[in-house]
């Protein structure tokens, strides 16, 4: 559903690149490593421009990097066509400033990937209502606040993707998950509720449920997850949701290693 043509929304030049979101401008948050890194360099390689956030200076200006390099691999008048910017997205005021900012450097939000999210696991009788509130408010009520920002512009023009990275711990209970499963089940029904919302201006919204990915969420190191999915894996689902026909939407993609830890 992003728009595919060679120029942008603000109708100045685009990439002469070919890819299929050729035109496309992109928001990624929580993009300044793991999941999020992987999605957003995903969609510059498809082609996008691309606002990666996070509230990691050094993390997003290494990300950056990478996303100028692969731009300028495409078409050397890309290289400023991404842009990085510190964003607490769970406050809707820095919210407002990060859709300005992003749209000052790329144009209006054709794609808004909704990735930030944090952990904390432990019995629910030992968690604190602070951890209540930072999980619920960076996993979920951000959610809400970007996708409100979005929306307006995506209705105005008829077009408009926004994904919601998700877990399976969103359709599964655990031990131990009790505030990080009630924000990802959460997520479930704001998406489902979105879409209905949204779909009748053209605009998809869609879920993505991965397993256990090897990141260094949760404080578990990488190498301590040799059958986990990877990063790229979950950018793989993405770029099938943003690449599908136009006349249709994947409601939720649901992704599981191969091989069982």
């Amino acid at each position: 559903m992003a728009q595919m043509s060679e120029t942008n929304d603000r109708g100045t030049s685009g990439s002469l690149h070919d890819g299929p979101l050729s035109g496309a401008s992109a928001l990624v948050t929580g993009s300044s490593r793991g999941i999020g890194r992987a999605i957003a360099l995903r969609l510059a390689k498809l082609g996008a421009r691309v606002v990666i956030c996070g509230r990691q200076r050094s993390a997003l200006d290494e990300t950056l990097g990478m996303l100028r390099d692969v731009n300028k691999n495409l078409d050397e008048n890309l290289g400023a066509s991404a842009h990085a910017q510190i964003a607490d997205v769970s406050s809707a005021s820095e919210v407002a400033a990060l859709i300005a900012a992003t749209e000052a450097a790329i144009g209006p939000i054709s794609i808004l990937v909704n990735n930030a999210g944090i952990g904390s696991f432990g019995p629910v009788q030992e968690q604190s209502e602070a951890t209540w509130d930072t999980i619920l408010d960076t996993n979920l009520k951000s959610v809400f606040l970007l996708s409100r920002a979005v929306a307006p512009g995506m209705i105005a023009r008829g077009a408009g993707d926004i994904i919601n990275i998700s877990s399976l711990a969103g359709l599964n209970a655990f031990a131990g998950g009790a505030i990080y499963c009630a924000s990802k089940w959460g997520l479930q029904g704001l998406t489902a509720c979105m879409a209905e919302d949204l779909r009748a201006h053209g605009i998809r919204v869609s879920v993505v449920c991965p397993g256990s990915v090897a990141t260094e969420f949760g404080g578990k190191l990488a190498a301590n997850k040799p059958n986990a999915l990877r990063a790229e894996d979950v950018a793989h689902a993405v770029e099938t949701i943003v690449t599908q026909a136009p006349n249709s939407f994947i409601s939720q993609l649901q992704i599981r290693p191969l091989r069982k830890a």
